[in-house]
This record gives structure tokens, C-alpha cells and sequence, in this order.
């Protein structure tokens, strides 16, 4: 029986870095990590509350989709640092829009003693990010398209980022089946068990007519 790891967890501290940066006493630790989840959470939610209402427009490979790749949460003694790393972040940029997000973390979070401070970072290559590919193959597998044809779409874009080598798996009832399978496909190299390759890594859930079909993607970014 094969022994699996998350590839990032794998690799924290030598390629891959924490996406919090606090310290907290035992007995606070637990309080601590919900507070980041209630931050995340919040910040996820209003992103697709926000989609929604401008939803009549479709989501093209090269359009402005809001996806979150990855949330930094930075604590000091009374200070709250959010830096939100986004693929396009059109909607965030809209005036007004940082202040309602903060004032929706306010309520999420106690921030009696602390103040918030949020920040914005786009990603450079977006279609070097797994969440975006996922996503967009989400958007392609609920518009009908056929789910090989979005495994090959998705990796055509990568050739748009310099990485060296990509896998994408999907698994559930693919195309309506009755019976439940994955399918994978790869381009490169992928050495999942040599640390000082930087892998970014993705699992990520579909919710289909037929059922949730789980996605999960590798992308193979360089060899330190």
C-alpha cells in the first residue's frame, strides 16, 4: 500500500514557506488558528458573493476571474497584516471594496486590541498557480465542456508560465457515469520525492449535477 504526503507539507522550510507568521502561547494556540480560518473563510466568501452578482459575464481562460491563490496572515502585538495573493484582482480594486471587506473581517474577527491592515499582491503568472487552473476547470467541467478537453486546455495555458512539468487528476463520476473513476494527465517531470524541487499542489473540489468530482493538480515550478 503506497504512503501519500501532501507535497507541500513535505517541503516546508526548505522550498516551501508557512502561509502564517505569528507566535502564541500554548493555551492561545487553538484561538490562534481559528482566528486565521474565520479570516480566510471570510475573505473567500466575500470574493464569491461578489462573483456572483456579476455573474452574467462568462469567465474565459484570459479573463478577469477573481481566484485566490494563497492568503499571508501576519500577526504583531497590535496589528493584523492580511496579504491577499489574487490571479486578477479587478474586483478588489473596485473603490470602496477593501474597506466593506474590512469592515465584514471586524465582525469575523475580535479586533478590539488589534487593527487590520489588508494588502493586495497579483500574481505574476497566473496559470503557474494550481488554484487557478482548478478553477478554471471547474468553470469548463459546469459548463458541459467534456472533462478531457479541459484537462488539455488547462494545460495548454501553462505554457504561458515557465514550470517544468505539470499533472492534472480528476476523479468521481466523470461524464455521468454510474461508476466512479479518475482520469490523469501529465506533461514533464514531476519528482514528487526530491525536496529541493518546488511542487505547488492543489486539491480541489467540483460540485456537479452528478455528484462532487475532486481535482487535484501538480505543477513542477524549478530545482533549487
Amino acid at each position: 500500500m503506497g504512503q501519500k504526503i501532501n507535497p507541500l507539507g513535505f517541503r516546508l522550510g526548505t522550498t516551501q514557506n508557512h502561509h502564517s507568521f505569528w507566535f502564541a502561547q500554548p493555551k492561545n494556540y487553538s484561538e490562534g488558528l481559528q482566528e486565521d480560518n474565520k479570516i480566510r473563510n471570510c475573505i473567500k466568501n466575500y470574493i464569491q458573493k461578489n462573483r456572483k452578482k456579476g455573474s452574467n459575464r462568462k469567465i474565459e481562460a484570459d479573463s478577469s476571474s477573481e481566484v485566490i491563490t494563497h492568503i499571508e496572515i501576519q500577526k504583531e502585538i497590535d496589528t493584523i497584516h492580511v496579504i491577499i495573493h489574487i490571479g486578477f484582482p479587478n474586483l478588489l480594486k473596485k473603490k470602496g471594496t477593501i474597506e466593506e471587506l474590512e469592515k465584514d473581517l471586524k465582525k469575523e474577527v475580535n479586533s478590539v486590541n488589534h487593527r487590520l491592515n489588508i494588502a493586495i499582491e497579483k500574481v505574476k503568472e497566473p496559470y503557474r498557480q494550481p488554484t487557478i487552473l482548478a478553477e478554471y476547470i471547474a468553470f469548463q467541467l459546469k459548463n458541459r465542456v467534456s472533462f478531457r478537453k479541459a484537462m488539455k486546455k488547462a494545460i495548454e495555458l501553462t505554457k504561458k508560465a515557465d514550470i517544468k512539468g505539470v499533472k492534472i487528476k480528476i476523479a468521481g463520476r466523470l461524464a455521468g457515469k454510474e461508476i466512479a473513476r479518475a482520469e490523469c494527465i501529465k506533461k514533464g517531470r514531476l519528482p514528487l520525492q526530491t525536496i529541493r524541487a518546488k511542487i505547488d499542489y492543489c486539491c480541489y473540489p467540483i460540485r456537479t449535477i452528478y455528484g462532487v468530482l475532486g481535482v487535484k493538480i501538480w505543477i513542477f515550478v524549478e530545482e533549487e
